[in-house]
């Protein structure tokens, strides 16, 4: 094996979400649900690349945390089975859980544009809306701004981005109060944000600071409570007797399947239950690609612990979850380990109780760090609800032999989004490279990758295609490899360097000849020149 070429590669240019949606769907790895109809906000189909990809990420959490041995903080092998739960169940089971009661978020209604949106996503959303770009554009310079210059604003890009804010709608009374406001308060300079609040409001003292509509700047009403949950019917009759609910999380399927599992099988605390499975959210706000969508998918493990080893298997799960997302591809400043503050915690932790978010820094508009998983202290919450609410209570205790004692587990979730994880995979991987004749490649690790190598004729003649396809049905028995042979060579690098397949095999005349071909390496570009025979060993090794 001998080293063809080599080539340094450029440095890496600012990632932009814009372009990675772009590449998504040009190369098949992520539509927009129904395009052909307009779409509908809040769901996305997965293309070919995309079905691989995100199938890779969830066999590899199948594999990793359910069918390979994991030594736990007492030394002993992990137990963990699988399920795999129905997305409709009975209804009584979130009344238990708390979601028919408590599962919502704080929503506020525009009175101008009648839209209605998340209370704790306003000030993010207008951060990425139109018309608060261009106030960012005209208050650069604060000392030059003037009720002419806001005037003139007003009447322009206002009346056209912002129709519904004060300052477009009312500007002489919006200006006036804000003139006499910045005289008492000194003329001192404002934050962006004050400043778009003061231009939000008409009346200041009869309700203060006015938050304005991210969409046409209008008067949002007072928070109010949304249920999230997706509701339907089961049964010829539509009542509320048939009312039943699309689960907004998978976790509640493995909690009333606990006391199945213990009787059919022979596990024993401390084990876990996991599962992979869709749940559905009715966003109000969806937003930031697939980050935040209406339907989604859970990987999801519940673990069942003694009470008095919380502490110990909460830290393992933690540890060991935030290695094995930098194992896939995710290491380096992009991702974190925060831990819950106290005012954060889930309605069911317990306090003390460890919480704490695996996040990824994604390229949205507004930059920050987005939750992929979350490793947290559940308690006994869940089991013990259920307990009650099936009408069997304390009977339902879990008998615990060796200890001769009853009790209800605590629960240690390490609850990972397949969605966002593919996202967060898709943003990593993406890598400017002016170089190039893509001008981007997709550095996914090979085990990530949705096509391990592609194989090509260097030209469609000569015998050339006949060695390549026996070559590529030989790689295809174990591996996602791609068969390319139209256009110049140059242009189908560049489709593989978009599509992130790790290696290209290219049979040239020299190599018909020599029973050899190159192996191209996507993140440098060098190659390999390998006999063909070794080939099979040569991926296997790489690719696993």
């Amino acid at each position: 094996m001998s080293e063809v070429t080599a080539s340094t590669p450029s440095p890496a240019a600012p990632k932009k979400m814009d372009d990675i949606v772009a590449l998504c769907r040009r190369r098949g790895f992520i539509f927009q649900s129904s395009e052909i109809y307009g779409g509908i906000n809040g769901f996305w189909d997965y293309g070919p690349l995309g079905t691989s990809l995100k199938r890779n990420l969830k066999n590899a959490w199948w594999n990793d945390v359910v069918e390979r041995e994991l030594i736990g903080p007492d030394g002993n092998s992990v137990d963990i089975v699988g399920v795999d739960c129905t997305i409709i169940m009975n209804p009584k089971t979130w009344v238990a859980s708390g979601h028919v009661g408590g599962f919502a978020d704080l929503m506020s209604t525009c009175r101008q544009c009648k839209k209605l949106m998340r209370w704790d996503h306003v000030w993010d959303m207008l951060s990425e809306s139109d018309w608060w770009k261009a106030i960012e554009e005209l208050y650069a310079t604060p000392s030059s701004v003037t009720s002419e210059t806001l005037m003139k604003w007003a009447q322009g890009k206002g009346r056209k981005l912002a129709p519904g804010l004060a300052l477009v709608r009312n500007p002489q009374v919006t200006l006036s109060w804000l003139a006499e406001r910045l005289a008492a308060q000194g003329n001192h300079f404002m934050d962006t944000r004050e400043f778009v609040r003061h231009l939000a409001t008409e009346q200041f003292a009869r309700d203060g600071l006015q938050t304005p509509c991210p969409h046409c700047g209008g008067e949002l009403t007072e928070p109010r409570q949304f249920n999230l949950m997706f509701e339907t019917n089961c049964g010829a009759v539509k009542d509320e007797n048939s009312l039943a609910y699309l689960r907004p999380e998978t976790a509640q399927g493995i909690f009333t399947n606990f006391w199945n599992v213990c009787d059919s099988t022979r596990v024993k605390v401390p084990f876990g239950i996991a599962q992979i499975g869709k749940a559905f959210r009715n966003e109000v706000t969806p937003r930031n690609f697939t980050f935040r969508s209406r339907e989604f998918e859970q990987m999801e493990i519940e673990f069942f612990i003694r009470p008095d080893t919380a502490n110990e298997w909460y830290r393992w799960w933690r540890d060991w979850r935030f290695s094995w997302w930098q194992k896939i591809g995710l290491a380096g400043a992009n991702l974190i380990l925060r831990e819950h503050d106290r005012d954060e915690l889930a309605h069911y932790a317990k306090e003390g109780a460890g919480t704490s978010d695996i996040e990824y820094r994604f390229p949205f508009t507004a930059p920050g760090f987005g939750e992929l998983e979350g490793i947290a202290h559940r308690a006994d919450f869940d089991l013990k609800a259920h307990a009650t609410h099936c009408g069997k209570g304390e009977k339902m205790r879990y008998f615990d032999q060796e200890k001769n004692d009853r009790y209800f587990p605590h629960v240690i979730e390490p609850s990972a989004g397949a969605d966002r994880g593919t996202l967060a995979l898709l943003c990593e991987a993406y890598t400017p490279d002016p170089s190039r004749a893509s001008g981007v490649y997709m550095n996914f690790t090979p085990r990530m990758a949705p096509v391990k190598a592609g194989v090509f004729p260097l030209v469609n003649k000569d015998g050339l295609p006949e060695i390549a396809e026996r070559l590529y049905r030989d790689l295809r028995r174990k591996h996602s490899i791609e068969f390319d042979e139209k256009q110049s060579i140059g242009k189908r690098y560049a489709r593989m360097d978009e599509a992130g397949t790790p290696y290209c095999i290219t049979i040239d005349h020299d190599g018909a000849s020599s029973g050899t071909a190159t192996i191209r390496h996507r993140d440098t570009q060098a190659q390999d020149r390998v006999a063909l025979d070794q080939i099979p060993a040569w991926i296997d090794e790489r690719v696993g």
